[in-house]
């Protein structure tokens, strides 16, 4: 069987070596260059997937990677991993579209389209679905299936995996969805169907606004926490112990990555372009989040203040530029917004993150290299050290131990008299 994966990135690559495992013939076809040259070499940009992953799926003879749509022989399955970001607020399906026009211009009948790219509940039938019926002359439902599946993949975590997680599956019909649960039920240990492609799609948009608010509700709480003078570290480990009725959240500097800054606002941006109502769950989330990293600009001068030091012209040493540890992805990542605080308020900004490449680290910040005993040395002539992500490699003991001031943004750094918390 052969199937076409739109998208080689942290979804669709996952996807595209799993299927390739499976015995599929997968075609990767993704625009950006510098990810099918490194794919087509037997490299891999995803931290996940292993460059000999890649080389075994090339030397199978069942994988090879495409830039140009002219390149393309058709497909039994076609699935969308395309981006689906925000464009002034409002969410951008121009990638989705694209997608769905190249793939309607090949698809025949009896062929399979799974729409993965996270957006508003309708976008399958009411965008994807006409594009494909008006580029091919074929009925959706009729002579081909078309559904929904809402990624889960989880950027460097080792224990849920994309065969090991539960994978939510919607057609536009009955037979659709039984098309697209046997194709991921090939390659995933388990696979959920639901009622429709709406289900599907709202799923996904549930499951990341609930964590979108509840990071929200934390992060307020350590706000008044600190000016309270309670730990509010401490609170949350406490409420962990409640058996039930529970889920531990902590506070940090922001959210970032696609998941959380954008999917809920495609959530609100539904409700509110077809209710013509707010979702404010949602907006007071995003207001709370967003302002994160202000909140941390401003820990970061009173904590100079404290110590009779001006932020102007003081050495800050951030740690982290990745929205989460141990990875390279930076998308949307809350850090930007502290560097562009910080040397607004005339401080000298160090950035060390060894796992982001260093073309995307922001203008106007020295770098410091990925050995550890670098970073040390680093704190050790730093004003102010603040911890924004807790890459494992960062080995913070020695970090905390050599700066004269911590402010630890993640509950990572060891308790130590110099260390204050979020």
């Amino acid at each position: 069987m052969k199937v076409l994966l739109v998208g080689q990135g942290y979804v669709g690559l996952p996807v595209s070596m799993a299927a390739v495992d499976a015995g599929f013939h997968v075609t990767g076809f993704d625009t950006d260059l510098h990810k099918t040259d490194t794919l087509a070499a037997g490299g891999s940009h995803v931290e996940d997937i292993a460059p000999a992953t890649v080389r075994a799926a090339l030397g199978s003879g069942r994988y090879r990677v495409v830039s140009d749509a002219a390149e393309l022989d058709g497909f039994d399955v076609a699935v969308i991993t395309v981006p689906t970001p925000l464009t002034d607020g409002a969410p951008d399906l121009g990638a989705v579209e694209a997608a769905a026009a190249m793939v309607g211009g090949m698809l025949k009948t009896g062929g399979l389209v799974v729409l993965e790219s996270t957006t508003w509940p309708g976008t399958t039938t009411e965008v994807v679905g006409p594009i494909l019926e008006a580029r091919s002359g074929l009925r959706a439902g009729i002579d081909f299936h078309l559904g929904y599946s809402p990624e889960r993949i989880d950027p460097g975590n080792r224990t849920w995996r994309l065969e090991n997680t539960p994978k939510v599956v919607g057609g536009i019909d009955a037979a659709s969805t039984d098309a697209v649960a046997a194709f991921y039920g090939a390659f995933v240990d388990t696979v959920v169907p639901v009622g429709s492609t709406e289900v599907a799609e709202l799923t996904k948009l549930l499951e990341n606004t609930f964590r979108h608010v509840n990071i929200a509700l934390v992060n307020e709480l350590a706000m008044f926490a600190h000016d309270l003078d309670i730990d509010i570290g401490d609170a949350v480990t406490a409420a962990a112990t409640k058996p039930f009725g529970f889920m531990s959240f902590r506070p940090g500097p922001g959210v970032g990555g696609h998941c959380l800054p954008i999917d809920p606002t495609y959530l609100s941006w539904r409700v509110r372009r077809r209710l013509g109502t707010s979702f404010r769950f949602v907006e007071l989330a995003n207001d709370v989040n967003d302002h994160m990293p202000d909140y941390v600009v401003r820990r970061i001068q009173a904590g100079l203040n404290d110590r009779e030091l001006a932020v102007r012209g003081r050495n800050v040493l951030l740690c982290g530029l990745a929205y989460k540890a141990d990875t390279s992805d930076a998308r949307e990542t809350p850090t930007r917004a502290i560097v562009a605080g910080l040397l607004s308020l005339g401080a000298r900004v160090t950035l060390a993150d060894p796992h982001v490449p260093a073309d995307q680290f922001p203008d106007g910040v020295a770098t410091v290299g990925g050995d550890a005993a670098a970073l040390t040395e680093a704190a050790r002539s730093a004003d102010a050290v603040v911890v924004l992500v807790p890459h494992s490699d960062f080995r913070l003991d020695d970090v905390v131990a050599a700066a004269p001031w911590v402010l630890d943004c993640t509950s990572a750094a060891p308790d130590a008299a110099n260390v204050e918390r979020l």
